[in-house]
């Protein structure tokens, strides 16, 4: 059995939650997603994601119980995974993207006041959170923090196929695997997941080439490098 949690909505913490559930506002708690996470075994999880994003501190919360579950965590990105909630879309063994969805990541804000002192103190505070928000899409894209830090100051957004390019997302949802086939034929027609699977590959297979050409190219670029330093060092070999 598959466990669905939605990410959808503002994501806040536990007690502004009840104020958003009190007026029939959509919002996503890390204690909504415990009792979901906690309800029987460890079955398979499934987090759909189309949220703006909220509280860092809720996502983080959220984000590591996701990661610590010992169930298979799919996320699903169906529409906008902004801000706190593309750092919980981060946290699934397999991200997919719809064709039509997109990543947004910026830097954090706090909306305070106080002295020079106050503020002062306050951009080493921000400049902690991005850091650790830049620590969660590191861990799943393998991109440099300093890169990622980068975007985010920029304020980036991703499309689907950028998402996987990146790696911040595994697979783009092109087509709808458990979706019936009928038929009025005398063969047997490709199932859709067959077709899913070789759009991927397709997919794998472009972005690899294009990294092994990246590499071929650059590898002149390597030893005219090696022959420079070596002659700075003194170890050219006379012939």
């Amino acid at each position: 059995m598959t466990k669905t949690i939605d990410i959808k909505g503002t994501v806040v913490d536990d007690e502004t939650a009840a104020f958003y559930s009190f007026f029939g506002i959509p919002s996503a708690s890390p204690s909504a997603v415990a009792q979901i996470l906690n309800d029987g075994d460890d079955d398979d999880v499934e987090v759909n994601v189309a949220s703006n994003g909220g509280d860092v501190f809720s996502a983080s919360e959220i984000y590591t119980m996701l990661r610590q579950s010992k169930a298979n965590v799919t996320v699903n990105i169906q529409g906008l995974a902004a801000s706190a909630a593309s750092v919980i879309a981060m946290a699934g063994n397999k991200v997919n993207i719809s064709p039509t969805a997109q990543l947004m990541i910026h830097q954090a804000a706090s909306y305070g006041g106080g002295n020079k002192d106050d503020l002062a103190h306050e951009i080493d505070v921000l400049d902690g959170i991005d850091k650790s928000i830049a620590s969660a899409y590191e861990s799943k894209t393998g991109m440099p923090q300093g890169d990622l830090l980068n975007m985010m100051a920029q304020e980036t957004w991703i499309g689907a196929q950028e998402a996987v390019d990146k790696g911040f997302a595994d697979e783009i949802m092109f087509v709808d695997e458990k979706q019936a086939a009928f038929s009025n034929a005398t063969a047997n027609i490709v199932p859709k997941s067959a077709v899913n699977k070789l759009l991927n590959l397709l997919n794998k297979s472009e972005k690899t080439a294009k990294l092994e050409n990246e590499v071929k190219n650059s590898q002149p670029t390597c030893d005219l490098k090696q022959s420079k330093l070596a002659i700075l060092l003194g170890k050219t070999k006379e012939k």
